[in-house]
Parts: structure tokens; sequence; C-alpha cells
């Protein structure tokens, strides 16, 4: 799912986007001795993870819904840091049965209390039972996420904007 919402952000975009799988990241349980916001980073992980969310101009945040909230190593990720985080542009990509809305809502107070610069635009992808196979694994992904691809081009059109804003 990530990989068609960037990919589909990216068609006529003049951003480049990169996926970053926390997976691959693999934060352990955050483990700074000291607050994030004093830049003091003890271990080499996260003096790491803060060279990969430097060396971004924004971010899309693409994840699922679980239980109304969003993953834990998401926020994970997030409390590890806090300046490189701060005035960047932030878009938040959810899917759920739903969309995934009361998980946006939750995520975006976080990025606001990171002082990320937040767009109007949010993606929720719905994902209903019909469109997994017995293994909740999505059957059509350009089938079922097509319906959204007017909504990424937004979310693009706003990202673009913060950046560009960001150059002048």
């Amino acid at each position: 799912m990530a990989g068609w919402v960037l990919k589909t952000a990216q068609q006529n975009s003049r951003l480049t986007y990169e996926p970053v799988d926390l997976a691959e990241v693999a934060l352990p349980f955050l483990d700074e001795p000291r607050k994030p916001a004093l830049g003091q980073y003890e271990h080499e992980h996260t003096r790491r993870w803060s060279r990969t969310a430097s060396g971004y101009g924004g971010f899309l945040f693409v994840f699922s819904q679980y239980n109304w909230g969003y993953p834990a190593v998401l926020k994970n990720a997030l409390d590890f840091l806090y300046a490189e985080w701060r005035d960047k542009p932030a878009a938040v990509a959810s899917c759920g049965t739903r969309g995934g809305n009361r998980a946006v809502a939750q995520l975006r107070g976080v990025l606001q209390g990171l002082h990320m610069r937040i767009i109007d635009q949010n993606l929720e992808l719905v994902v209903t039972d019909a469109d997994v196979d017995e293994d909740e694994q999505l059957t059509d992904v350009a089938a079922t996420l097509q319906p959204f691809t007017g909504q990424v081009r937004l979310v693009d059109a706003q990202l673009t904007e913060l950046l560009t804003d960001d150059q002048q």
C-alpha cells in the first residue's frame, strides 16, 4: 500500500519520494537517557536515525490504523527525535476499513507537538474485507486504491507548495 501511495504521488511530481521502512530502521523501544529536544544522543542507532530524518525536507507518513490508533513503531520513531522534525512539512496517509481517520487525528496531534507543518489534506484509504484475501493481503492493489488517486495528487500539491515556499 505504501508503495502504491509513493508511486502515485511521484507521478508528475516535482518532489522525490523515497520509502523509509521502520522495520529496517529497527529502533529499539525508546532508550535514550536524555530528552530528544536536547539533541544529545547516546546511542548510534539514534544518531543514525537522526541523520536519516535530517536528510529529508518533508514527510509523507503512510500507515494502517489499528484499534483506532497508529502503529507503536511510528510513535517510537517520532519520539526518538525532536529538532529533526521541527518545521518540516508533513502529510498523513492511513488505511483502514473506514479509512483510518481516528489514527490520523491522533498522529496529527503528535506532529503538532513536534512543530511540523501539517498539510490540510489527509489521505484516508478505505480497505474493506472484500478487498483482501484470507491472509489479509490486498487482492488487487490498483483497483482498490485507484479511487484515491485524486487525493494523492492533492497531498503532493500541498507538500510541493510547502517545500517550494521553503526554497524561496
